[in-house]
């Protein structure tokens, strides 16, 4: 969502060929798990407009490039944020990138999430672990935006203290922003004193209005299942349940059927999905 409200998304700064990437210079590198860093990019004086939800391909030079959410505030054009984790080639080189370094930039691409369809409502975020950060965008313009919107609860879990992004934020968020912010891990160690569990212990404690809400969710797979199992439970309508999938993207405009899911393609019809439109899939073996 813009800072108008709409969920225009110009491309004007970009190249006119989706699959060339455009080079960026790294201004700021925040450190915020053992293996996942911030990248904070310039974007120029005409900016990087986004909405929330929808991701880039980040090209490190020599190694390859990956599809990686948005996760900065939608409101500042300027400034291009990517919360990147080693876990491959591509992913790792672009993690250890420092301040002043260049790397590729191809997009935006994908769906958003349904900022439009949640005003007047409820809004239930639900992250485990790094997906955190394809929902930050959509908290920044909630939290812009408050006004057009009910309650707003973020429920977020991680594997252990150490793994949980922003930080900083998250004991701002928790100070009293018009948000009601559960943290849980699912192992502890001596300095926590917060929830331990896995997040879908976190919905039983949440307050919202099942009939007026609308939910996004980011995580493992594994988790969003479970996660919207228990929303469904609490008779939320599938068709207000959305999903991000993110998995096995190459291209991100369609043409190597590496993310094929079923009949969706994850990087052109998603990454941010309703969960009606892929219930009979999500969880089928061999899909």
């Amino acid at each position: 969502m813009t800072p108008d409200g709409t969920d225009r998304v110009e491309r004007s700064n970009l190249p006119v060929d989706p699959m060339l990437p455009a080079a960026y210079r790294i201004l700021r590198v925040r450190r915020e798990t053992h293996d996942t860093r911030t990248l904070e990019i310039d974007a120029g004086d005409r900016g990087f407009p986004f909405a929330p939800g929808q991701f880039n391909m980040l090209y490190a030079f020599g190694k390859g490039e990956v599809p990686i959410s948005i996760s900065g505030d939608p409101a500042r054009p300027e400034r291009l944020v990517h919360t990147v984790r080693a876990v491959g080639a591509a992913s790792g080189a672009l993690a250890v990138l420092k301040t002043g370094q260049m790397l590729g930039v191809r997009g935006p691409f994908g769906s958003r999430w349904p900022m439009r369809e949640a005003e007047t409502r409820d809004v239930v975020l639900v992250a485990g672990g790094i997906g955190l950060a394809p929902l930050r965008p959509a908290l920044y313009a909630l939290l812009g935006l408050r006004g057009r919107f009910g309650r707003i609860v973020l429920l977020y879990g991680a594997r252990t203290p150490g793994d949980l992004l922003y930080r900083d934020e998250l004991l701002r968020w928790r100070d009293g922003v018009g948000l009601a912010l559960e943290v849980t891990v699912d192992s502890a160690d001596g300095g926590w004193r917060g929830h331990v569990g896995v997040v879908t212990t976190l919905l039983g404690r949440a307050e919202f209005d099942p009939d007026r809400s609308v939910a996004m969710v980011c995580g493992p797979e594994v988790m969003m299942r479970f996660v919207v199992r228990e929303l469904l439970d609490r008779g939320m309508d599938p068709a207000h349940v959305h999903v991000s999938m993110e998995r096995n993207m190459k291209c991100a405009v369609g043409h190597c059927g590496h993310c094929q899911f079923g009949p969706v393609f994850v990087c052109r019809d998603g990454p941010v999905l309703p969960f009606d439109r892929i219930a009979d899939l999500i969880g089928r073996p061999e899909i």
